[in-house]
């Protein structure tokens, strides 16, 4: 029903915050104020298991191989006697790894249950602090439900180009800083720049780079609304100085990061940032409508945001001799943008389309997240969807990666094929998270850790060439790493014909030994 209210005269009197396009059919019973904290809570945290359920969980996939050893090192220092640089540069640059030892300390939970209860607190603190920031764009328990229900079907839904998800199925230190940035944001709006302040302080000492850039939309939003040019200044400033020179090591790994150069994007992941625009300019003009402020003028920040950004890439992207500078990655600023665009466009959408009718809500969420969930069975068809603490590996690989965890010394050295998460059917599980053993550098997550810590750049390149042509080997090339670098152990896909012996093997995998 209507807000506004007619008078005599004929003119139209609407409450503080509201104007005509407030006609979205909600009561004013239907307020923020009508629902207790505790029963959002419980909500929040339904919500939470479903999400998970929705998009799955994988502890030792992708990331994790570099953000989750520093962990495991920590807990058990006779892990990874050798090759530390390219996770240990990780951990000292987060309290990430601090962090969780403490609390598997204090709780005396093994490693695999203290990860996955922090993944789901992760979540729900993530929704929490979208529920949060809903209700500064708008008045409606229904627009904030469209709003967290919009993220929560999207976790997983990939940012463009940045090779980034909203939250991704496992637990790093993006994810927990994407609940502090949400939260900073939601200060800034208050006016409560201390509190703001603390969020941020917390999101850098998790992820200093996605904390960059919550911190300079926090400065640019207030910056924007009153106009203050030196504040302004002060957002668009480079990140922390990163001018160091280029060497032939560091492009060679930075090769392998493509992504990192917006040159080198495809036509429809630059539409990722370009079509934000049109959509926060309507959003904009609707909430100018509304006398939503507070919405308005995060919608105006988020255009200039966006563009700022984007320069920022072309810049680092265009000359070559800026190449180092392209690990400030200024274009995974997208995912601060995506997420507070999924919240204003699940409000708008429930208000104005969804409203009180439930088949609508059903029309539109389940087919989501139903094609949400099938698009994470598929990335990870060889594992299971949810990868329970205490369930034993469906996938070959991981099996593999756990019989070397548990029946081999912590001081052996592996060699595995460099490209060995690209492989069909290993779904990117990391070798180090898993198998808790020190190898050799590979392609794909130590090339990571050389574009973001030039410094490795080097000793990654003489490890990388000594196993680049891996599916040519024969034994006198895993002689010679055994010889140069001391490994005793390989993993070989399967099938696979040498002289080696091979106490392990399954349908895909084997793990063999050097030297014996």
């Amino acid at each position: 029903m209507r807000l506004c209210i007619q008078e005599p005269q004929g003119k139209e009197v609407c409450p503080k915050g509201y104007g005509r396009a407030a006609d979205t059919g909600f009561s004013s019973s239907d307020t923020l104020k009508s629902i207790p904290y505790l029963r959002v809570a419980i909500a929040l945290l339904v919500l939470s298991a479903v999400a998970i359920a929705i998009h799955g969980y994988h502890p030792y996939a992708e990331d994790s191989e570099i953000y989750l050893p520093g962990v495991e090192k920590a807990l058990q220092p006779t892990l990874f006697p050798v090759g530390t640089d390219s996770f240990e540069a990780y951990a000292n640059a987060s309290i990430f790894s601090k962090l969780i030892v403490l609390a598997v300390r204090i709780t005396r939970l093994p490693l695999p249950y203290a990860l996955f209860a922090w993944h789901f607190v992760t979540v729900f603190l993530f929704l929490l602090a979208c529920w949060e920031l809903s209700g500064k764009c708008f008045e409606s328990v229904r627009a904030k439900t469209g709003a967290v229900l919009l993220v929560a079907s999207s976790l997983t839904l990939p940012i463009a180009g940045t090779a980034l998800y909203i939250m991704d199925q496992y637990l790093n230190p993006r994810n927990l800083a994407a609940f502090a940035c949400v939260f900073a944001v939601t200060r800034t709006l208050e006016g409560r720049h201390w509190k703001a302040a603390a969020w941020l302080v917390f999101a850098a000492a998790m992820h200093p780079l996605m904390a960059a850039f919550a911190i300079s939309f926090c400065v640019l939003e207030p910056a924007l609304r009153r106009a203050h040019i030196p504040a302004l200044a002060y957002a668009l400033l480079p990140l922390p100085k990163l001018f160091e020179p280029s060497s032939s090591a560091y492009h060679a790994a930075a090769q392998f990061h493509g992504f990192h150069y917006i040159l080198n994007w495809h036509w429809y992941e630059v539409l990722g940032i370009f079509g934000p625009i049109p959509l926060l300019v309507w959003f904009s003009r609707m909430a100018e409508s509304q006398h939503r402020r507070e919405m308005a003028a995060v919608c105006r920040a988020l255009v200039v945001y966006d563009l700022v950004y984007f320069a920022a890439a072309l810049i680092v992207s265009v000359p070559s001799r800026f190449e180092v500078l392209a690990r400030i990655q200024p274009l995974r600023s997208l995912h601060l943008l995506y997420i507070l665009l999924l919240i204003l466009g699940g409000g708008l959408i429930a208000e104005h389309i969804l409203k009180k009718q439930a088949i609508r809500w059903m029309i539109l969420f389940v087919p989501l997240a139903a094609g949400m969930c099938v698009s994470q069975r598929a990335l990870f068809s060889a594992s299971a969807h949810v990868e329970w603490p205490w369930a034993i590996p469906r996938n070959e690989w991981a099996r593999a990666f756990l019989w070397i965890r548990q029946n081999t010394p912590t001081d052996s050295k592996f060699a595995i094929d460099p490209y060995y998460m690209n492989i069909p059917g290993e779904d990117a599980i990391g070798f180090r998270a898993l198998a808790q053993r020190s190898r050799l550098a590979d392609a794909l997550k130590d090339s990571g850790s050389v574009s973001m810590f030039p410094a490795l750049a080097e000793n990654w390149y003489e490890q990388y060439q000594a196993v680049r042509n891996w599916k040519e080997f024969k034994a006198d090339n895993f002689a010679h790493l055994n010889e140069v670098y001391g490994v005793n152990w390989v993993v070989l896909q399967a099938p696979a014909e040498n002289d080696l012996s091979c106490p392990y093997r399954n349908p895909a995998v084997l793990v063999c030994q050097i030297g014996h």
